[in-house]
């Protein structure tokens, strides 16, 4: 009897599948948990005996309640507000009605009011008032920001009331410039750490004025320097000072990383998780502290009229 070898196979042995390549775009931002903390590691929270706070959000934006804006503040109420300003980073006062008069009282218990010749004037000089929609050609809206950092020391915070709302849109967003910091992969923290930029008024503005608006106010502001990352002045949290209106270029980066690098710590605003949005009603007031925040108001109301008064308290040299 003849024997029959088994056959062989002539088969490659099986292979594992393998992910294929993909590309990821660099300087991305992905998805994830987040770190949202709304207080400095340490920080010690206390009732307030005063106030009612109400959250508007986990990490940034709280409604203050039972507190007049129209008379002085004592200065124990004083206190209990800007602990609520250092925690929250913006406060609305909700149907407040003060006058530009109280407006500016109210302000003056964080400092002095800075003035600023770039803005219309309101009923006076250290009062902006913003008149909007309708025919009144849109300027700075729809983009995110804090106030001033052309200046040498950039505003403190600001105090803003809508005079006039329109019937739907108009909203204003704050986002948590410390939570922005606290997010970054460590090799961009290592990469800006002690890094300084340069601040102009004139990419802010150039957009919306010709030169012969402009350059008798070069002399007046110069572009000043400040960190990239600064610390805040009363509670030591770091945070990212860098915004897509007055920030130019990083010190000591040739142009191109510069761009890229900035066109990154900018967007970091842009999260979700980082911001609060506020819809207006006629006589709300919002409080908020400009060191920690950018801001964003959202050109979305046109042909309607929206009105509001801001004042402005000076700060200091940010470190």
């Amino acid at each position: 009897m003849a024997v029959v070898s088994p056959a062989v196979s002539s088969a490659a042995p099986a292979v594992p599948p393998t992910l294929r390549d993909a590309r990821v775009p660099a300087d991305g931002m992905y998805e994830g948990r987040r770190t949202l903390r709304r207080v400095p590691e340490g920080w010690e929270e206390r009732p307030y005996d005063l106030i009612d706070v109400v959250p508007q959000g986990r990490l940034i934006g709280a409604e203050i309640r039972g507190v007049d804006l129209a008379k002085p503040l004592t200065p124990a109420l004083r206190e209990e507000l800007n602990r609520a300003l250092l925690e929250w980073k913006v406060l609305f006062f909700r149907g407040a009605g003060i006058t530009s008069e109280q407006q500016r009282a109210f302000a003056l218990n964080w400092g002095d009011l800075e003035t600023n010749p770039l803005l219309a004037r309101g009923s006076a000089d250290d009062v902006v008032r913003f008149d909007k929609g309708g025919s009144a050609t849109p300027t700075y809206e729809n983009v995110w920001h804090a106030d001033v950092t052309f200046r040498e020391r950039p505003a403190l915070g600001a105090v803003l009331q809508l005079r006039e709302v329109p019937p739907v849109g108009g909203d204003t967003m704050w986002a948590d410039m410390a939570a922005a910091y606290d997010n970054l992969p460590d090799e961009v923290k290592a990469r800006i750490e002690g890094a300084q930029a340069v601040h102009d008024f004139i990419p802010g503005f150039v957009r919306f004025y010709g030169p012969e608006k402009l350059i008798p106010l070069q002399e007046q502001f110069p572009p000043v320097t400040h960190p990239v990352v600064r610390r805040h002045p009363e509670t030591g949290r770091r945070m990212l000072f860098v915004n897509t209106s007055f920030t130019t270029h990083i010190v000591g980066m040739e142009r191109a990383e510069s761009d890229r690098l900035l066109s990154y710590l900018v967007r970091q605003a842009q999260v979700p998780e980082y911001q609060v949005r506020f819809h207006w009603q006629a006589g709300d007031v919002a409080f908020w502290d400009n060191r920690s925040t950018q801001h964003y108001a959202v050109d979305d109301y046109a042909p309607h009229r929206r009105v509001a008064e801001r004042v402005a308290i000076a700060g200091d040299r940010p470190y």
